[in-house]
């Protein structure tokens, strides 16, 4: 496998160890290459147009390839190249998409870990509940920040993706040495803040090995199987930090993210290949002219080459924040997420004083009632992915393509579940009502949480092909802003609308009427949706 450790050894011993086909003894250049349509050209990279709508057919001859009068453009040695992920093992894919799974579960897990531990860390530093939350803010911050930049760096063909994930995870884990040994408030922010931008990748390029490894058909699938990772991980991380928390301390948190995030680190060094095939044709081609004297090129290095650097720019940092706050579309549909996060984000606050102060639960046992959530979230994609399949996955096999439109239309179903949960949350939080209820109210939020997430980001990813990755990193700028303020005033909110008797009542209401209020704009999409678009510069 094309891995780090791979990489290194190869480097090390001059191509001895490792070999690539290329380095191997009596390896005879091809005369020709295969440029096959591949479904990732456009996957996560803001081109003009398709790059390489040839046929099966070579588009070098071997005349070409003889005079040596220009760089030639390297592809794959055929349709079954082994080195092309889209050829790769249905066994060596899930393998990849696990590891995925556990390097997002792995970092995200971060993010709440240490809020069982609220009391102890503002008793320490002395501190009230609000400047206690804050890097659980700014963590969340982090990670909305850190794709503007890595995104773009993962698509570079001299770069890749895996490079990406295995360099950030290192410095992720190694920034948890000086975070759980941080002196006072104002380290531990600055700390938590550089953890969520190197932690960022994991959420950033996740759709983007999928769509470098699966067709186009099952991408949803991949897809909704991440998002319990995703969700699964903020969720789990009280419950792990609740026991350390109270057995060792607050300072343990973070020594226990260490070793999960290390060991992570460990399986992606040794195990997890380079899936970006503009970075695997990039090293081949820097390969065949170390072993021919002859000038190679591929096709992403010519068009990483032609762009200016105020391009380079505008495509990092303008245009995302241009697509999310110009385009109506993207404005609606970010907000919506925005909100669904927040309230992932309102749970730390709001459970505390369920669980804590209503039913006298100690930090492991509140931790535990996080557990709804995670249960929520496999249930949610479960009832997910078989409507999923008979809704897209089966017409595209088939050559049908279904209207963007059905995805708003199941997100409706979320939109009617995600309301209601919260309304059932708000007034069965109550003493004299079985804690399992509550829990209960916030499992069946997680599924409808979990149908807005999933149709919304396809329905992005279908409507503005194009111009996906910046619509993406606004996305999660805009979302990782609005919900790391959330957790700032979510308590204040609980507190003071009250009341007493069902104290997250007015709060969760209110959060719960803002969401009927969001579940309008499925309907005005399925209604209006081709006509906004239509006069849109970027759909």
């Amino acid at each position: 496998m094309d891995t780090a450790f791979s990489q290194l050894l190869n480097f090390a011993s001059g191509g001895r160890l490792f070999a690539y086909p290329e380095q191997k003894p009596g390896f005879q250049p091809p005369t020709e290459f295969w440029y096959g349509p591949t479904h990732t050209e456009n996957d996560d990279v803001e081109r003009g147009d398709d790059t390489l709508d040839s046929d099966d057919s070579s588009i070098v001859n071997k005349s070409n390839l003889e005079k040596n009068t220009e760089e030639l453009c390297v592809g794959w040695y055929g349709p079954d190249d082994p080195e092309n992920p889209q050829n790769w093992s249905s066994l060596k894919k899930a393998f990849i998409a696990g590891q995925v799974l556990t390097l997002t579960f792995s970092v995200y897990v971060g993010s709440s870990i240490y809020t069982p531990a609220l009391p102890e860390i503002m008793e320490h530093f002395a501190i009230s509940q609000t400047a206690a939350l804050v890097p659980l803010s700014v963590f969340v911050f982090g990670y909305g920040l850190g794709p503007i930049v890595f995104s773009p760096l993962s698509e570079h063909p001299a770069i890749g993706r895996m490079w990406i994930y295995v360099i950030t995870l290192l410095i992720f884990v190694c920034l948890q040495v000086p975070t759980a040994l941080s002196p006072n408030l104002g380290s531990l922010i600055i700390l938590r803040f550089l953890g969520g931008v190197f932690s960022s990748p994991a959420l950033a390029t996740s759709g983007a090995t999928f769509g470098d490894i699966y067709a186009l058909a099952y991408i949803p699938f991949a897809l909704a199987l991440w998002a319990i990772s995703a969700i699964c991980g903020p969720v789990f991380g009280p419950v792990l930090g609740g026991v350390f928390a109270q057995v060792l301390g607050w300072r343990w948190t973070f020594w226990v993210l260490l070793w999960i995030a290390g060991a992570c680190l460990g399986l992606l060094v040794f195990f997890f290949p380079e899936t970006s095939s503009a970075n695997i044709l990039y090293r081949r081609a820097r390969r065949l002219e170390k072993l021919t004297g002859k000038k190679y090129t591929t096709t992403a290095r010519q068009e990483w080459a032609s762009k200016k650097m105020s391009t380079v720019a505008y495509d990092i940092l303008l245009r995302p924040i241009l697509i999310t706050f110009t385009e109506p579309v993207v404005f609606a549909l970010g907000l919506y997420i925005a909100l669904l996060y927040s309230t992932l984000y309102s749970w730390f606050e709001a459970f505390p004083i369920v669980f804590t102060e209503l039913h006298g639960f100690n930090t492991i046992q509140s931790g535990l009632a996080y557990l709804g959530l995670i249960v929520g979230g496999f249930v949610g994609v479960g009832l997910y992915l078989p409507i999923i399949y008979t809704k897209f996955t089966r017409p595209v096999l088939q050559g049908n393509f279904p209207p963007v439109s059905m995805f708003m239309k199941l997100c409706l179903l979320g939109s009617t579940i995600f309301p209601a949960s919260m309304f059932f949350f708000a007034w069965t939080s109550h003493k004299s009502i079985h804690w399992i209820v509550p829990i209960i109210a916030s499992g069946i939020c997680i599924i409808g949480m979990v149908f807005i997430f999933q149709t919304v980001f396809n329905y992005l990813s279908f409507s503005y092909p194009k111009y996906i990755a910046s619509v993406f990193a606004g996305n999660g700028l805009f979302r990782a802003f609005v919900a790391g303020g959330f957790p700032l005033f979510a308590h204040q909110m609980f507190v003071k609308l009250g009341p007493s008797k069902f104290p997250v009542g007015w709060g969760t209401t209110l959060v719960g009427c803002i969401g009927i209020l969001m579940g309008l704009i499925p309907l005005v999409l399925i209604k209006w949706g081709d006509k906004l678009k239509g006069s849109s510069r970027w759909a």
